[in-house]
């Protein structure tokens, strides 16, 4: 037989990188759907309960709407990590972001559509947060960014796509604890003021869930020599 032209050889009991990335992305998709089902069956449950307090206000849309866009980015953050990161600790927290606040996108996005309401906001963002609250943090807006706090730019995202090794460990947590610093204002709000319990309990999960990563990033920052980036 021949010699190879030069194409990689399979190493025994590796799973091909292909197959890999169509089961994340199958997992992924189940994780959406499942949150989406969970968000439309408690929205339900709660409407049938005939209770004031589940009839959505601006901040339940307001919230639902912008966290989930919010949201998403942490999600491509995580999965950069999960396959990029030169730590097993760093793939780990990548993993357990991005699977966390995928299946939350999916229940956020599914009361919106119980409510018939689009999935994102047709006018300003977060304007259903009183101006006091809106901390900023987020670095300057390019063409087609999110302008919400703590959000990466188009340039960062590419940035932390293109490193590898050490200085890709320490560019995600930087990007990601800024990230978490952003929307934890939206959460706090939400859980003190959203009308639908369901909405208040998940927001107060996010508060809690957030504080306890971003504790654990900066920490993993400082065994590395590395500073958060300014907010």
């Amino acid at each position: 037989m021949s010699e190879s032209d030069g194409a990689a050889e399979p190493v025994p009991g590796e799973t091909p990188a292909w197959v890999r990335a169509l089961i994340y992305g199958a997992a992924a998709l189940a994780v959406l759907i499942i949150g989406a089902m969970i968000g439309l069956l408690i929205g339900r449950a709660e409407n049938t309960g005939g209770e004031l307090a589940a009839q959505p206000g601006p901040v339940d849309v307001g919230f639902s709407q912008d966290m989930a866009v919010h949201h998403l980015q942490a999600v491509d953050m995580g999965n950069l990590a999960r396959d990029r990161g030169a730590d097993d600790k760093i793939r780990n927290l990548g993993f357990d972001i991005a699977a966390t606040q995928q299946g939350q996108v999916g229940r956020m996005q599914g009361w919106l559509t119980l409510w018939n309401k689009p999935e994102q906001a047709l006018g300003e963002l977060m304007s259903w947060l009183p101006p006091e609250h809106d901390h900023g943090g987020s670095a300057p807006a390019e063409p087609g960014d999110a302008a919400m706090p703590g959000m990466a730019t188009s340039a960062e995202m590419a940035k932390l796509a293109s490193l590898s090794g050490e200085k890709f460990d320490v560019y995600f947590l930087q990007l990601m604890l800024r990230h978490h610093e952003g929307g934890a204002p939206m959460a706090e709000y939400a859980a003190e003021h959203a009308k639908v319990p369901a909405v208040r309990s998940l927001a107060r999960s996010m508060v809690t869930s957030q504080g306890a990563e971003m504790e654990l990033m900066r920490n993993m920052l400082a065994a590395r020599g590395a500073k958060p980036l300014p907010f």
